[in-house]
């Protein structure tokens, strides 16, 4: 069954939970700021192991000590879902342990 999309609200709400993340049109979207490209490379490792189990992958960029995503679900014709939400709280979880300032 596919995903539902989530209302505008909905998403607002669930964002104030998730520091640094914003809905960006059809998108949610983060970068967060590490001490070094090394730092990064890490964080951008985690994160793709994180959308592997989840089965559920945002653009991920790496930068020298910035790590970009962008998600939204292109099952459910590329609107913010539950899943986007989730990976979001996955990698807010993470995040700090990987020294994101």
């Amino acid at each position: 069954m596919p995903a539902e999309p989530l209302s505008r609200q909905e998403i607002e709400d669930r964002l104030g939970d998730l520091p640094g993340w914003t809905l960006d049109g059809d998108r949610i979207t983060c970068t967060y700021r590490l001490r070094s490209h090394f730092a990064a490379a890490g964080l951008t490792m985690h994160v793709a192991q994180i959308q592997d189990e989840l089965n559920h992958h945002s653009d991920l960029t790496l930068g020298y000590n910035t790590v970009t995503l962008s998600v939204n679900t292109h099952d459910a014709g590329g609107v913010v879902t539950e899943y986007d939400l989730n990976l979001a709280a996955r990698v807010a979880a993470i995040a700090a342990g990987h020294g994101v300032r």
